[in-house]
Order: C-alpha cells, then structure tokens, then sequence
C-alpha cells in the first residue's frame, strides 16, 4: 500500500494541479476544507504522511485546522505544507505558529512542490526515528531507576537490619534495659525534627533524621568491649575505671570502621560520628578528641542530649530513675555539661513530646517484661 498524501483546498483546479505532480509516487485523498480533512485524518492517520493545506476555505480554514490538530497530538506524525496565494502571505506566520512544517506558494512548480515534500519527508523520518529511539531509551532508565529505587531500598533495609542487630547485643551486654536504644533513637528523631525546623542551617531533612536516628542505636557499641566487672559494677567508679569507659567511644569507632564495608555510605558516616561523638561537650570538655562547639557533627550532639535524657529516667546498675521535671531541668542548667544552646531551645520546645514518648516507651517495655513472664 502506498503513503497517503491529503490535499486540502476548496477548488478543484488546485486539487487537481497536486494530484497530478504526487499520483505517481503517492496514494492521493482529497478535502474541500478544514472539517472534512480532519475526519479523514482522524480515520487514516497511520496512512497519512503528509498534508497541503490551503489557508482561506469555509466551513473551517486552513488555520483553524491546524489549531485543532495542534490540540489533539496529531502533528507530530506528519509534516503540513501550506499552499498560500500571494495575498495570504501575512497568514503563513499564524500557521507556523501553530504548527506547520514548511509553506508553497501558488501557482506551484512540480520540481519544487517534489523537492520540498521530500525533504520533509526525510526530515521527519528522522525526527520519528530518533523519538522512537528516545522513547525506548527512556523506557530502559525508567526500569533502570525503578531497579535501582528496590536496590536502595533494599540495602537501606540491610543497614536497618545491621545497625538493629549491633544495638540489640549491646543493650543485652549492658543490662540497661532492652529499650534504651529504642528509646535513644525515639528521642534523637524528636530532636532532630526541632533542629531542622528552627535552625535551617544544619541542613538536616527528613531522610536525614530518620538515618541518624537510625544510627543512633549502635552510639554505645563500643561498651561490648569492656570487662563486666566495670561496665555493670554497682555503685560509683573510681577514676582509673571511669577512664576505662571512656575507652568505649573510640572501641566502638574501630568496631563500625571494621565493617564499613557492609553498608551505605550515609549510614557509616553518620554511625562514625555518633559512636565516637556523641560524649563530646559544648566547651570542648567531653572526649575522646575534645571538640567544642560545631566541630561535633550535629548527628553526634543530637544524640548526646538524647542519650543523656534516656540515662537520666531510666534506671541502671548504679542509680536509680530520676523524674522526667527534675532530668530535664539538670540538662538545662548544664549539670550533665555544656549542650548547644540551639539544642537546648529545641529540648524546651519538645519537653512535652519527649515525656510523652518516654511514658509510651515504659509502658511497651512493661508490656514485654509482662508476656514474657507468662
């Protein structure tokens, strides 16, 4: 079968004049305007591989036709010649506008009306060719970031599942209650979504917070390297003891950096930070490295206030719960050292949030104590 070409005009003398200069190489179909051509396409589109359109017809005119066409998709798949007189000129910028690939003036010369339609032609043979090729191309990325998207969930998954597995063994192994990473992680996203809200600057987002928090499980992984004679010795330290402990920051760094390589960046580094950190003051009186101010990561001082919190309701080996009022107002007069005041206004603003997560998360913990004794 061959191609299709539409002639549109309302004189037959015209029509004729191209039927005669295509017949040979093209299958011919005629309109006398505007309606009748845009049925025609419509039904033979797949056909159809390019149209001459005249501008002045009744019933509907070339340029209304060519607005309709331009609103429905249609011109895309062939290109429109506009065969105008010499007093329509004026109207061919109009029909570009809207669409029109190429224009002819009457009376037509066949080399030329030859000449020109086949240029067209091969010129949207290409542009077909290459949208097709396009359009695969995008098909292929698209499956591509969708395998990619499962990839990432899936390895965000795995370091959820890694971190949760450390931080389990180290509640076990520090007897401070199976929640007290829970917890620290509940406290540290409550935080955090203060931080990114009041203080821009930290560039924290959402994603964000949810990583750190997540990474705040393993903050005291480094204790599952301490002798049980002092990590759960009743009663107060001594000072070579307490040096001990401390110990267990740069321990648990050397624990995250020995499996670095089983998960994603984001989740090492800020699991660096935490677990080396988050024991650092304000003024540069915490350790192991004596940071000050924003030297500390801001993933290492959200869990810092948050870990102090939890230690401070919470009963231990060597103390007992302290009041939610009575912790809170010991972080804020900088009994348990110096926080950032950014920190600090954030710990204002979440009190109630906090005491009601912390009230939440006792009554879980009681409920598992409880179904376990059955």
């Amino acid at each position: 079968m061959r191609d299709k070409i539409l002639i549109v005009d309302d004189s037959k003398f015209n029509r004729q004049v191209l039927i005669d200069i295509l017949k040979d190489s093209y299958a011919v179909v005629e309109a006398q305007n505007g309606l009748e051509a845009l049925k025609i396409v419509e039904e033979q589109m797949k056909e159809i591989v390019a149209v001459f359109l005249d501008i002045n017809m009744p019933e509907m005119d070339g340029i209304a036709f060519l607005k309709i066409m331009t609103e429905k998709g249609y011109l895309g798949a062939f290109p429109v010649l506009v065969v105008t007189s010499e007093q329509s000129v004026n109207q061919v910028a109009e029909c570009f506008e809207y669409g029109a690939a190429d224009y002819i003036r009457k009376p037509v010369n066949t080399d030329f009306v030859k000449q020109r339609l086949q240029k067209l032609l091969e010129l949207y043979e290409q542009k077909n060719d290459f949208k097709e090729r396009l359009d695969k191309q995008t098909l292929t990325m698209r499956s591509q970031y969708r395998l990619l998207q499962q990839q990432a969930m899936q390895l965000k998954k795995n370091n959820e599942n890694i971190i949760n597995i450390l931080g389990t063994i180290v509640e076990y192994r520090n007897m401070e209650g199976r929640t007290h990473t829970t917890r620290v992680k509940g406290f540290t996203k409550i935080l955090g979504k203060h931080m990114m809200k009041d203080y821009p600057e930290y560039g924290l987002t959402e994603d964000k917070i949810n990583a750190i928090a997540t990474a705040s499980v393993l903050h005291d992984v480094g204790k599952v390297m301490l002798s049980d004679a002092v990590l759960l010795k009743p009663g107060k330290l001594t000072a070579e003891e307490f040096e001990y402990v401390k110990s267990h920051s740069i321990k648990g760094y050397d624990i995250v950096n020995s499996i670095a390589d089983l998960w994603e960046g984001e989740y090492i580094e800020y699991s660096r930070e935490i677990v080396r950190w988050h024991h650092e003051k304000y003024d540069g009186s915490g350790y192991p490295d004596g940071l000050k101010g924003d030297e500390i990561p801001i993933s290492a001082q959200l869990v810092s206030v948050a870990d102090c919190y939890d230690s401070l309701i919470s009963e231990s080996v060597y103390k007992g719960a302290i009041p939610y009022e009575e912790a809170y107002n010991m972080i804020l007069q900088g009994e348990c050292g110096m926080f950032s005041y950014k920190l600090l206004e954030c710990l204002r603003k979440a009190k109630e949030e906090m005491e009601t997560y912390a009230k939440s998360a006792e009554k879980n913990e009681d409920k598992m104590s409880n179904a376990e004794g059955v």
